[in-house]
């Protein structure tokens, strides 16, 4: 399993925070990771300090059917194919074309970087994936092998995860039959807040066979490091999120090795 997605149909849950620092975090550990960013707000790249336009950007890459090109390389061994809000129109471009929904399945399985296929070069790829469940939102499903669920611990987080579950059993069965729901991510705890405890316990109590032991706790240096450009590991390395973070990766690397298939 190579390539997961991040997905939340409610936006601030913390989807791309989580994918900018577990892909940070990995990428300490000397994996080659390349972050795929697939959200016309294009928060991925501003995060990792890369601002593109439409030329520069997924939506170029999937015209000329190769992203080779418009990879960015902000870290060692951290990659990004960025995004611009030229994404938005694609959804509308996409509707009259055949198998609409293996468009980025089929750029990610064609491309190629530094002569090797993408698969071949990275250790890992992470598609960060918009807000919604749109047909974009599909594209993002069929092109993956392991989701991976951000779940802010508020309430309304909470109340559409079901949904969300729902949806990503339907994509397997009609489109994607290799995909796993990997892991769910407890984000923006805060340990002061009793809503906060009473989610991470309901989640728990549903969805236990998912949900990662390490919990992401609310800090305010999380907040303040994509204004900067950076993931929060280098923003402020000894921060407890940063911690947090490194300490998924491990888990992250250990689940791998004995999955469950959803």
């Amino acid at each position: 399993m190579k390539i997961f997605a991040f997905i939340n149909q409610k936006g601030g849950v913390g989807k791309t925070t989580a994918a900018i620092n577990l892909a940070r975090a990995l990428s300490l550990k000397n994996y080659k990771i390349l972050l795929v960013d697939f959200d016309p707000q294009a928060n991925a790249g501003s995060g990792l300090g890369i601002r593109v336009n439409k030329k520069e950007s997924i939506y170029q890459a999937i015209l000329e059917n190769n992203c080779e090109k418009f990879i960015k390389n902000p870290y060692p061994n951290l990659y990004l194919l960025p995004s611009s809000i030229d994404l938005v129109g694609l959804e509308v471009e996409l509707i009259n074309l055949p198998k609409r929904e293996y468009i980025l399945k089929n750029l990610l399985e064609q491309s190629h970087f530094n002569s090797s296929s993408l698969k071949a070069f990275f250790d890992f790829i992470f598609i960060d994936s918009p807000p919604s469940l749109s047909l974009i939102t599909v594209n993002v499903l069929t092109a993956c092998e392991g989701v991976i669920i951000p779940l802010q611990c508020e309430y309304y987080a909470l109340e559409g995860l079901s949904l969300l579950v729902r949806t990503i059993r339907g994509i397997k069965k009609k489109l994607n039959p290799d995909l796993v729901l990997f892991g769910l991510i407890l984000i923006m705890y805060d340990s002061r807040n009793k809503l906060s405890y009473e989610v991470a316990e309901e989640a728990k109590k549903h969805f236990k066979w998912i949900v990662f032991e390490t919990i992401i706790p609310r800090s305010v240096k999380v907040s303040e490091a994509p204004s900067f450009g950076k993931s929060v590991l280098d923003y402020d390395k000894n921060n407890k999120a940063s911690f947090a973070f490194i300490k998924l990766a491990e888990e992250f690397l250990e689940r791998l090795k004995i999955y469950k298939k959803f």
